[in-house]
């Protein structure tokens, strides 16, 4: 039961949380104030009923249009709430385990345990954050990656205690963090490096920009909260995705005809890596040992 009532609520906090993400999304890049003005329509000013403010429900009420203006509001408002929102509630099944029951009832055992379950919430947030971004304006702001670089260390470092405290040590003082940090931060370096040099390899032979330096920094903060197995899972699962995302593009006639523009278009490496990241941070492990055990390692 509490499982369930979990997913429920964290499917519910998601879709408000992914309603003020597209608040989010529509003043950032045009450098605007997303406390001020009160939600409106973007082509006539109209501000928003409450009951226009309904995630998703009430796009499909008003059947993806201003009611005042009548103007067209996109797709992307509805597929981030139920991104963000399915995402939570599938994180909040997998988590609500025997652990998590167990600890619900011992909470103050492991003061820091909330803000171990809490983060994976927020690494999901900010991952549906920038795939929206890199998709439709092809940028992934500094605002978003440092802090995330930032605060994956921190988790990472206090789940790994955490960790070491519930299942191997009971009641013993934690290990000390700065091992933990140095290890979490060179490996943040040394994915972020990998897609330096995959930038520079590819400028090299192709004498043109390839990869983005904000790749690198989302690579690094994919590293930052998934470590180094997960982080080469989501490399690995977004650079599939973009290869059918290629290969679709040459179902296009026009993409057909046209060589000098096909070779020309700009894929959002940073949305893919996002998705990827997305399946890693949910079926990572299962995922990993799976080609593990398939490959005999």
């Amino acid at each position: 039961m509490i499982r369930i009532l979990g997913t429920v609520l964290a499917g519910l906090f998601g879709l408000a949380f992914g309603s003020f993400l597209n608040v989010c999304l529509s003043r950032w890049p045009e450098d605007e104030s997303i406390v001020h003005p009160a939600s409106h329509c973007r082509n006539c000013d109209h501000v928003l009923s409450w009951w226009e403010n309904i995630p998703v429900v009430s796009w499909i009420i008003l059947r993806g249009r201003c009611r005042n203006c009548y103007d067209l509001i996109g797709w992307r408002y509805p597929l981030v709430e139920l991104a963000v929102g399915a995402t939570w509630a599938v994180d909040a099944w997998l988590r609500l385990s025997g652990t998590n029951a167990w600890w619900l009832a011992h909470p103050f055992h492991f003061p820091e345990k909330p803000f171990v379950e809490v983060g994976p919430l927020l690494f999901l947030w900010l991952l549906v954050a920038l795939a929206a971004l890199d998709a439709e304006h092809l940028w992934l702001p500094n605002k978003l990656t440092f802090p995330g670089i930032g605060l994956g260390i921190v988790w990472t470092v206090l789940k790994n205690r955490l960790f070491h405290r519930m299942f191997y040590d009971f009641g013993s003082p934690s290990p000390p963090l700065a091992p933990g940090v140095l290890r979490c931060i060179g490996e943040t370096i040394a994915a972020a490096g990998l897609i330096l040099l995959i930038r520079w390899l590819y400028k090299l032979i192709r004498h043109r920009e390839g990869i983005g330096l904000g790749d690198a920094k989302l690579m690094a903060m994919l590293t930052a909260w998934l470590g180094l197995p997960g982080a080469s899972l989501a490399f690995a699962l977004g650079v599939v995705i973009g290869a059918f995302a290629a290969l679709l593009l040459l179902l296009f006639p026009s993409a057909r005809r046209d060589s000098t523009r096909w070779a020309g278009h700009k894929l959002p490496l940073g949305t893919f890596l996002c998705i990827g990241g997305i399946i890693s941070s949910l079926w990572g492990q299962p995922i990993i040992a799976a080609y593990l055990r398939w490959s005999g390692l």
